[in-house]
């Protein structure tokens, strides 16, 4: 029988039958392996492993442990959840059901609706259909033979799905058992290989996210490669909750959300001071490097978003209205770049003033459906601490290094020391020539490269106006927030003819470098929360101080040690309220204030106080004056 070769990751070449598949090569380099392989990757594109291989072909095994492989575990899970709840409910229709970050869904049609006991009959179906270990095969059929097969079925949804399918579109079924369904693959050999999974919740979803349609209902489950990693997964969310920043936010009097005013924040006073900490900190960083500020109008003519390019490639994330009986259309800012540059363009700028370094913490408006809004993480109405820095071509690598510098020692003030740098490239939705996104580009990649940064490119991630570097943190959970962006941009100076007089006494264009480096304050904010359960450095915390006093004949002394912590500048406030110590003492805990001075008598007669730290079961007797003079030292900002 004649031979093929497939080239195996490591270059080597590995000699199989012709015919063979990629489960026959798994098993030909161990039993181990092939115990462990989900699918394949050949020649860079990912396929099932009963599909056969070309001779070389460049081929790796993807195992349920690799990021690619877990997500096809997912999506074999996805249909291995179809599957128990049409065995269970036979007249329930199945839709669409992708996977998502950690898991999957799949949406069904069911005249009666799914609860939460209902979940706990389709996951133990699901568990009896995986150790079935049902083979998982795929067959190609043509538009017509998938149409009759689905309408015989009784799956309306799926016939319509295959209708808007392009003509020269190869269709596949893939089968498990009896059940059967309509993707594009790939997926694993066998039920078998999905040991580890649970579904979490049900919600409503319209069909095709149109809410004209009609209202489907929404299966969640999370999947894994074995049960240890569900575990942990399961005990991240736990966790997750208990730090949930707008329960956070709640208990600490921080600010709330009500619906006449979607997306937008309503900022208690406590929450203000932390917001206006954070600008006051960022201001503190960015004297350092010479940065004026400015503030531009929220509110502008529609043609300025015109000239930027905002109201092609982006109009539909805007909010626009007229004005009285004014014909003039004006859009509420969606980001301040172009109000920037207004301000830039008032005056006659120099060679000598280059790099002109301008920040501004301003307020933007952006549409996002209502679905997706969560918390401070996703708003409508976001305040960032937004800069431009306008310079010459030249002078852009420099730059664009001392910003991610600041960026990375910015995020290691609030303990966040897991960075990861993302360079993304340009969208297919721009403006500007691909001559001047490869000059864009080049210049962040040279920067990072400068700094030997690790990094990954995104490809097609970039902003319509030019590249960026991403700054992903990642929490105490474990788990990744995108922050700040630097963004290359020889776009908008161009469109708003932005200029600057050169040593030779000629025009010259701008470079324009945009940067927030902690991106949306509100989100900042909810992430700090989550990451810390709330319990802020000292210097940010909205109160710092609580002092109480255990009986009221004590409750000078508590007076005077208030006063004097706010003598030298502590946020410190005083509770003499009636309710017992132990009261006082869960009250000022819930709401994670830092420090809990406790006074009785022998703190007054003594000249002392009792000292309780959140999340310290011990308290610590000091003398006042010693308290004091420490406190001093411990409340300053890094900066």
């Amino acid at each position: 029988m004649s031979q093929i070769h497939v080239i195996l990751p490591d270059g080597n070449s590995k000699a199989l039958e012709s015919g063979a598949t990629g489960m026959d090569l798994a098993k030909a380099i161990s039993t181990s392996l092939a115990k462990s392989a989900i699918a394949i990757k050949a020649n860079g594109k990912l396929q099932d492993l009963a599909l056969p291989l070309a001779n070389q072909d460049k081929v790796e095994i993807v195992t349920t442990n690799s990021a690619e492989g877990l997500e096809i575990l997912r999506h074999d899970a996805a249909h291995l959840m179809a599957h128990a709840v049409k065995e269970l409910y036979p007249n329930t229709q199945v839709t669409i059901g992708p996977t998502i970050e950690n898991g999957f869904y799949y949406d069904f049609v069911r005249d009666e609706p799914f609860h939460m006991e209902d979940l706990a009959k389709i996951e133990a179906k699901m568990k009896q259909l995986a150790a079935a270990n049902h083979n998982i095969t795929r067959k190609i059929m043509s538009r017509q033979e998938a149409i009759d097969y689905f309408t015989k079925l009784g799956e309306a949804y799926k016939v319509e799905i295959i209708r808007d399918i392009p003509a020269q579109e190869e269709l596949s079924i893939y089968y498990q058992g009896d059940f059967a369904d309509l993707c594009r693959g790939p997926h694993g050999p066998s039920t078998g290989l999905i040991k580890a999974f649970k579904l979490m919740k049900v919600s409503g979803a319209y069909w095709r996210g149109d809410s004209r349609n009609q209202m489907l209902q929404r299966i969640y489950g999370t999947a894994w490669a074995n049960e240890e990693q569900l575990k942990n997964y399961l005990n991240m969310l736990e966790e997750a909750e208990k730090r949930d920043h707008r329960k956070i936010g709640k208990d600490m009097g921080l600010f709330h959300f009500q619906e006449e005013a979607p997306g937008a924040v309503f900022w208690h006073n406590k929450g203000w001071m932390i917001f206006q900490n954070l600008i006051n900190y960022m201001r503190r960083r960015c004297a350092a490097y010479n940065y004026t500020e400015i503030s531009t109008p929220e509110l502008m003519d529609y043609s300025i978003w015109v000239t930027s390019g905002h109201a092609e490639k982006f109009g539909e994330n805007m909010f626009s209205a007229n004005a009285g009986n004014e014909e003039r259309m004006y859009a509420i800012k969606p980001m301040n770049c172009p109000g920037g540059v207004q301000v830039y363009n008032c005056g006659t700028v120099s060679y000598r003033d280059l790099p002109m370094r301008v920040a501004e913490y301003g307020k933007v408006h952006r549409y996002e459906p209502s679905g997706a809004l969560h918390g401070l993480m996703r708003v409508r109405a976001f305040t960032q601490d937004d800069a431009h820095i306008f310079c010459t071509e030249a002078q852009v690598a420099e730059e664009c290094q001392l910003m991610c510098k600041l960026a990375l020692t910015i995020y290691r003030d609030f303990g966040f020391n897991n960075v990861r740098v993302k360079l993304s490239t340009r969208p297919d939705k721009r403006i500007g020539s691909d001559a001047v996104w490869d000059k864009a580009e080049a210049a962040l990649e040279g920067a990072i490269k400068a700094m030997s940064l690790d990094y990954i490119i995104s490809p097609g991630e970039g902003a319509f106006y030019g590249p960026k570097i991403e700054f992903a943190i990642k929490d105490a959970l474990g788990r990744d927030w995108q922050m700040g962006t630097i963004q290359v941009d020889f776009n908008l100076p161009e469109r708003f003819d932005a200029v600057y007089i050169g040593e030779d006494g000629n025009r010259h264009r701008p470079v324009m470098i945009h940067r927030a480096l902690f991106g949306s304050l509100e989100r900042f904010v909810g992430v700090l929360l989550e990451h810390t359960a709330g319990h802020l450095p000292l210097w940010l915390a909205p109160v710092q101080v609580v002092v109480t006093n255990i009986t009221d004949e004590v409750a000078d002394y508590a007076i005077e040690v208030a006063n004097k912590l706010k003598s030298m500048g502590i946020r410190a406030i005083l509770d003499l309220d009636s309710e017992t110590i132990n009261y006082k003492i869960r009250k000022h805990s819930l709401a994670k204030t830092p420090i809990i001075l406790v006074l009785g008598r022998n703190e007054r007669d003594k000249q002392q106080v009792s000292v309780r730290k959140l999340g310290d079961q011990n308290q610590q007797i000091l003398a006042l004056h010693e308290f004091l003079a420490t406190i001093q030292d411990i409340v300053q900002a890094p900066c």
